[in-house]
């Protein structure tokens, strides 16, 4: 039996934004995923927490992003799993739950370069293929496994940390964020000072 193969962007998402989805969009239209999962974390182990808004705000705003998406969903598995939530034990929980899935890890390849620090990478690496998008000042020969793939998706330079700065220095970035997310931002204050 054919499995399907789903595409998992993990991240805090915080907020979600254009770059986001404009990767996602790219993973699905030039690679052999058919499917892709955003899979909210609680918290990164390698990231500090004292930003990140609620779990179930950043979940609504993902929702939101993906209002009339078919072949995206939000993931909230990690909110019931023990914290830090690490990836190795995601997939393993997601292949034991859907098991007609193949699942692939999409990451940026500044990721990429902290592998090696993630919770059990080998076995990450042996079991799941990686696809890589390109980020600013990354080399593609820093890390060869038959198991990485590495794409030209376009380079996007938005980041969620530039996001919470302007809009806490009272920008409008609404043309930066999917109009629910912005919508969502604004009428609940998240960000401000």
């Amino acid at each position: 039996m054919n499995k399907t193969r789903v595409g998992l962007f993990f991240g805090s998402f915080n907020p979600i934004h254009t770059g986001h989805m404009a990767i996602a969009n790219y993973m699905l239209e030039f690679t052999d995923l058919t499917k892709i999962w955003f899979i909210i974390s609680p918290h990164n182990p390698l990231k500090e927490k004292k930003s990140l808004l609620a779990d179930h705000h950043r979940l609504e705003l993902v929702h939101r992003a993906l209002d009339d998406e078919f072949d995206m969903r939000a993931i909230d598995i990690e909110f019931r799993m023990p914290q830090p939530s690490y990836t190795i034990d995601t997939l393993t929980r997601l292949t034991e739950k859907y098991p007609d899935n193949e699942f692939v890890v999409i990451i940026g390849g500044d990721n990429l370069e902290s592998l090696k620090k993630w919770k059990n990478w080998e076995s990450i690496l042996e079991y799941y293929r990686l696809y890589v998008y390109s980020r600013p000042g990354f080399d593609k020969d820093a890390m060869v496994h038959p198991n990485i793939h590495y794409f030209d998706a376009p380079l996007m330079e938005i980041s969620s940390s530039f996001i919470r700065q302007a809009i806490s220095e009272g920008k409008n970035l609404r043309h930066f964020l999917p109009t629910g997310v912005w919508n969502y931002i604004d009428e609940m204050h998240f960000y401000r000072k």
